[in-house]
């Protein structure tokens, strides 16, 4: 099992069968986006959880993965279990009978993979949209960690068919509908478990449509025939919703560090001051993101002849606006959120989740820890958090914009002000996103619809607060591009008063695809430049080349 992790998550409430690694990464590291290299490297997945980063890797960057030791024989061991079983006259749940409201009806021997296969099949009954590839191979690398476990009842040779699709690269087509997150993410897992069944559609690793036994053959694997218990092993657990939560931690702890940037340049945009920003202040309120941020702002700012310039007696001003003086309140609260998020996704990582499930002493029992409730939560409280921020990042951007209350700067930082409409429909974009932002921070969780002939009368949504949670992250990187824009266009109107090396440096990489001042241009593609410098980590990574340890 890999030790690599990406956030602090501290795993404290683990069961026996799997425990975390040793390692954690300092608090609030905020790892870089990397684009893959071709050479992807190989997560060992075994009896104990995946961490953050191999779900980035194996989802994002085309990791494969390889079955550690440890989980076949945990595997065949449980697999012996359920198949005494299966040979039992009384009825097991999810072994010799059927499912859900059908629980109690008896299956026969003979007609078992009949159940296992019609479960799958009408279970695959998504709708809508695709989801993106690499939540789809995100929620297959998680239900192979919880089948390695060997609390499941799976047999190995099912298991390894399903890591040699993943590492095919083969895409199941799993859509957008479909899941209310309890019994987990049945129909997007249930997709996936069709394509290892060699029907349904998938895409290949060119991305090409294609029926799943075609893409079987083409990749020398041969379809499962699935046995007792597999079909239900296969499609009950939170992956979709976990694998997308722990990529939105993945691109968050980079987009707040990026947050804290955009707030510098705004600060010296606007002749700000940093003295609310000593660390003796931040102390006496011991929130630990707050702190983080103060540090970030404080050294973002070190060296700025733009701060210096009205530093002493001569400045009139008494407080600045809350948007650039209670940043690091809004960040450091959105970082300790994240932390709490991170903890949560830990804990997820490290469970078995099935039902029934074959705990360590050889019983076979249902629970309900498929319910997707722990992982939904926070997913909606990070939505709550992506738009906070980007509100306040928007505010900086209009204050920039508006000559009553930008210090000095020109009308919506154009050149010949009437003429030119400058940055004035940017921001607006920016307003836009936040908007939408406030309606995908209403929670998903809160929501309930029964299910199953009420037999499921409670569920959680999970699902759907993921979906929204990306497309909130996506939001927020473009607001806050929309600032950095906007911020550096604002520098540059300083002159001759030079920003910070930290700033300056961002600014310039600003400039590497985007103009300077001047006439009016057609906007979009310069945004749309600074978006993808903000999304693949270009601007935070332009800030740390002069300051590595921002947090």
């Amino acid at each position: 099992m890999s030790t690599e992790t990406a956030s602090n998550t501290q795993r404290t409430t683990q069961s026996p069968a799997r425990q975390a690694p040793a390692h954690q990464a300092p608090a609030h590291q905020a790892p870089t986006h990397q684009a893959p290299t071709g050479q992807a490297r190989t997560i060992t997945v075994g009896i104990g959880p995946v961490s953050i980063a191999d779900v980035v890797a194996v989802a994002r960057d085309g990791a494969s993965v390889v079955i550690a030791d440890d989980s076949r024989t945990a595997i065949t061991a449980s697999r012996a279990i359920v198949e005494a079983l299966a040979n039992d006259t009384a009825p097991h749940y999810g072994i010799s009978t059927g499912f859900g409201a059908l629980a109690t009806t008896f299956i026969a021997a003979d007609r078992r993979t009949q159940l296992q296969q019609s479960l799958v099949r009408s279970h695959a009954a998504g709708s809508g949209r695709e989801v993106n590839r690499e939540t789809v191979r995100g929620l297959m690398l998680l239900r192979l960690s919880t089948l390695l476990t060997g609390r499941t009842g799976v047999r190995l040779s099912t298991v390894e068919a399903y890591a040699a699709v993943l590492n095919a690269g083969i895409s199941p087509i799993v859509r957008e509908y479909g899941s209310l997150g309890c019994s987990g993410d049945l129909a997007p897992l249930a997709h996936c478990a069709l394509a290892v069944m060699g029907e349904g559609t998938v895409r290949d690793r060119s991305g090409t449509e294609m029926p799943a036994a075609e893409a079987l053959d083409s990749a020398g694997l041969t379809p499962v025939v699935l046995a007792e218990k597999e079909g239900l092993a296969l499609i009950n657990g939170t992956d979709g919703m976990l694998a997308m939560l722990s990529l939105a931690i993945h691109d968050l702890r980079a987009l707040l560090t990026t947050a804290d940037v955009a707030a510098a340049m705004s600060v010296e945009a606007l002749l700000g001051t940093d003295a609310v920003y000593a660390d003796d202040l931040a102390a006496l309120r011991p929130q630990a993101g707050q702190r983080v941020s103060a540090t970030n702002l404080r050294d973002l700012l070190a060296g700025s002849s733009i701060v210096a310039s009205h530093r002493g007696a001569d400045c009139t001003r008494v407080q600045d606006a809350y948007s650039l003086r209670c940043a690091p309140q809004v960040h450091g609260a959105a970082r300790d959120t994240l932390d709490h998020a991170a903890l949560v996704a830990g804990r997820e990582l490290a469970s078995a989740v099935d039902n029934p499930v074959i705990t360590l002493d050889g019983r076979v029992e249902s629970n309900g820890n498929f319910h997707g409730a722990p992982v939904g939560y926070v997913l909606d409280f990070l939505a709550i958090v992506v738009a906070d921020v980007a509100a306040m990042s928007e505010r900086r951007t209009d204050r920039m914009l508006d000559p009553a209350r930008s210090q000095g700067l020109p009308a919506f930082l154009a050149h010949d002000a009437g003429v030119d409409s400058g940055l004035m429909i940017a921001q607006y974009t920016a307003a836009g996103i936040v908007s939408e932002l406030k309606r995908l921070a209403v929670p998903a969780s809160v929501d309930s619809i029964p299910s199953s002939a009420m037999q499921e009368d409670h569920v959680s949504m999970g699902w759907a607060a993921a979906r929204k949670l990306q497309t909130a992250i996506d939001g927020l990187g473009r607001v806050l591009a929309i600032e950095v824009m906007t911020a550096a266009r604002a520098l540059d109107l300083r002159a001759p008063l030079v920003p910070g090396a930290a700033t300056g440096a961002v600014r310039d990489r600003v400039r590497e695809t985007v103009a300077g001042p001047g006439s009016d241009r057609f906007l979009s593609p310069e945004i749309e430049l600074v978006v993808a410098a903000v999304q693949s980590g270009d601007i935070l990574a332009a800030a740390r080349r002069v300051v590595p340890t921002l947090a």
